[in-house]
C-alpha cells in the first residue's frame, strides 16, 4: 500500500488531483491508480489526474490523465491548476512560466491571485457546417482541434422532438448534454472520439455545456472546449474576441485571440484556479 500526498484543485468547476513528483518520488502512474483517484465514491473524485514534475530547461513539467485513464491531449483547465499549484510551490519566481505537457511547449501567466491565463498552441483541422447523426436527426455541426478535438453545435440546430421542425432549443440547460454528446462522441467519423460541446451564443456572451471524452460525461467546465467554441462562435456568428463563456457551474471563462492575415495567433483562455483541499490517500 502507497501513501500518495495531494492537492484537489478547480478549474471554474473542472476538477483535478494533482500529485506533485517532488513531494511524492516513488509515485508510479498506473491506469487503476488514476481510475481509484478519481473515483467520486471510493476515491478522492475528479475530472481527471495532473502530475507535475521539475525541469531542467522549462519552470515545471505537466502530465494530464483523464478520469478512465486516457492521456496524449491537452486540458486547458488543467494547465491553468498547474500554473496555480507551480506558483504557490515556488517553480514559477514572477508572473509568467513555460511548461510542457506531452513534449510540446506552453505558456501561461499568474494575472492575480486565483487568475490564471494560459496560452495555447495555434488551433488546427477547422471543419465547418457538416452534418452528425445524433438524437434521431441530422444536427449542423462544426470542428477543431485546440489541443484536444471538439465538435460545436448551436443548439438553434437541435430539434427537441425530430418531427416537428419548430422544436429548436432555445434554453440551453434543456438540452440532454449526456444522452447527445455520448452519441457523437461515439460516432465512427471521429477517430478515437471527440468532446461535444453545445452553446447557446446572446448579444454579449456565450453559454456552453460539454460532454467530455475521457471521461465520458458532462463537467462543469472545459478549458478547451471554451476556446474551441469561441473559435467556432467568431467564424460562424462573427462573435469577437475576447469572448466570455459561461459555464455549466456559472464561472466565466474568457477566451482571447487574433486573427493576423487569416491565421488565428495569441490564443489564451483566462478564469479560476482554486486550490480547495490537500490531502493523503492510501492506494
Amino acid at each position: 500500500m502507497q501513501k500518495i500526498t495531494f492537492s484537489k484543485y478547480s478549474g471554474a468547476g473542472n476538477d483535478f488531483v494533482l500529485i506533485d513528483k517532488q513531494l511524492n518520488p516513488d509515485f508510479e502512474i498506473k491506469p487503476e491508480t488514476i481510475k481509484n483517484l478519481c473515483d467520486r465514491r471510493n476515491g478522492v473524485g475528479a475530472d481527471g489526474v495532473l502530475l507535475i514534475s521539475d525541469s531542467e530547461t522549462h519552470n515545471f513539467e505537466m502530465e494530464y490523465y483523464n478520469a478512465d485513464s486516457t492521456t496524449g491531449t491537452l486540458c486547458g483547465n488543467g494547465a491553468r491548476c498547474a500554473l496555480s499549484y507551480s506558483k504557490l510551490s515556488g517553480r514559477i519566481p514572477g508572473t509568467e512560466a513555460v511548461f510542457t505537457n506531452n513534449n510540446i511547449n506552453y505558456s501561461g501567466e499568474i494575472i492575480s491571485g486565483n487568475k490564471i491565463k494560459f496560452n495555447l498552441n495555434e488551433p488546427e483541422d477547422f471543419k465547418f457546417n457538416f452534418k452528425v447523426k445524433a438524437s434521431g436527426q441530422l444536427i449542423n455541426a462544426c470542428f477543431v482541434n485546440t489541443g484536444s478535438p471538439h465538435v460545436v453545435i448551436n443548439i438553434g440546430d437541435i430539434l427537441s422532438d425530430p418531427k416537428k421542425i419548430n422544436s429548436a432549443y432555445k434554453n440551453i440547460n434543456d438540452v440532454p448534454v449526456y444522452s447527445i454528446g455520448k452519441e457523437i462522441r461515439n460516432l465512427p467519423e471521429f477517430n478515437n472520439g471527440t468532446n461535444v460541446n453545445f452553446i447557446k451564443i446572446d448579444d454579449s456572451k456565450i453559454f456552453i455545456r460539454t460532454y467530455e471524452r475521457g471521461v465520458e460525461e458532462e463537467t462543469l467546465a472545459c478549458g478547451t472546449g471554451s476556446v474551441a467554441s469561441a473559435l467556432i462562435a467568431y467564424f460562424n456568428h462573427k462573435f469577437n474576441p475576447p469572448a466570455e463563456l459561461v459555464t455549466k457551474s456559472g464561472e466565466i471563462l474568457t477566451v482571447d485571440f487574433k486573427i493576423d492575415d487569416k491565421k488565428i495567433t495569441n490564443v489564451s483562455l483566462t478564469g479560476s484556479a482554486i486550490q480547495i483541499f490537500k490531502g493523503e490517500i492510501l492506494i
